[in-house]
């Protein structure tokens, strides 16, 4: 498998942990630390709060934390 390979999936977050890093949960239960990447974080990929749908990206070899790419298409 190449290092470079991401998952994407859909998540909520549920609640605020620090200003860029929040608790998200996956549509199958699953909670993990979601954060907004540094070149995010000058408001480029919008601004989040708690209840949002956000797309994220996920290492295949840890599913314990993501990173927020945008706001999600899908409705929860």
């Amino acid at each position: 498998m190449n290092a470079d390979e991401k998952i994407v999936l859909d998540a909520v977050l549920e609640n605020v942990i620090e200003r860029d890093v929040f608790r998200a949960e996956l549509g199958n239960g699953h909670e993990f630390t979601a954060f907004v990447p540094r070149e995010g974080a000058d408001g480029s990929i919008g601004a989040f709060s708690v209840g949002d749908c956000v797309r994220v990206e996920m290492s295949p070899f840890d599913f314990s934390r993501g990173k927020i790419t945008g706001i999600s298409n899908t409705a929860r």
